[in-house]
Order: structure tokens, then sequence, then C-alpha cells
């Protein structure tokens, strides 16, 4: 039995990128730190928000690779020296994937509270109607 994936399914012509990037998806395994929301602010607005408490602005980074936001905090501040008796505080580098759909935008960043808002827009694509004209035979007969 052969297995049908989604870019070989005949109704699916060209998905063979969103079946690619569902697989990076898969494979980003991020392990849950930190924790995050995305929630939708109008049509065409999001906003993912990432609670990164111990961070501070110059400890993160945000960028764009391939279609896929790409959020890094790497904490550079050391003990200097303190004991802790307890540390629930994670304060550990980490990396945070977001697959973005085609026309999907980052339109900016603000850290509010110990929380990282990265805004997004959906650029809405114009409506394209295109008419093909059928010839008429003569050829093979």
């Amino acid at each position: 039995m052969t297995k049908l994936t989604l870019g070989s399914h005949p109704y699916l012509l060209g998905f063979d990128q969103l079946e690619r990037l569902v697989e990076r998806t898969a494979k980003s395994g991020n392990e849950g730190y930190p924790p995050y929301n995305i929630e939708q602010r109008g049509d065409n607005a999001y906003r993912i928000t990432l609670a990164v408490a111990g961070f501070a602005e110059g400890d993160l980074s945000i960028t764009v690779e391939d279609r896929q936001l790409v959020i890094r905090g790497k904490n550079r501040d050391a003990d200097d020296g303190r004991v802790f008796l307890h540390r629930g505080i994670a304060t550990r580098q980490f990396q945070r994937s977001f697959v973005l759909a085609d026309g999907v935008d980052v339109a900016g960043a603000e850290m509010e509270h110990g929380l990282l808002h990265v805004d997004l827009t959906r650029a809405l694509p114009d409506s394209v109607v295109q008419t093909i004209k059928i010839q008429t035979g003569g050829k093979g007969q």
C-alpha cells in the first residue's frame, strides 16, 4: 500500500511547501518554555505574548527566517555569587518558533511587565479572476 501524503494528493497541486511547513512545525519541539498566548485582535491582526520574566529587551531577539517567526532569549544575568535557597524563576535560554502563513508580517514588538508582545498583521490578497480562453480544435484532426 502506498502512503498518500498531502503534497502528493492529485487534487492539491502545488501544496508541497505546506507539507514541508507542517513537518518543520512538528519537529520544532518547543518544550513549553516560555509559556505563550496567541490572540486574535481583529479580522487581520494577531498578537503572540510570551511570559519572559527575568529577561531584558537586550536578552531577546526576534527574527523571521523562511516564513518562520523565531524568538530567542539568552539571559546574560550571572548569579553574582548569590546563594539561592529556592530558585523557581526560570531564566534559561529558549527558542520559540511560529510558522507564518503567506501574507502574515510582523508589525512590531514591545515589552510590558515581563511580557513580550509580538504583533502580526495579515494583508488581504487582491481578488484575481482569470479567464482562460478555450481554443477550438484543428490540431490532431
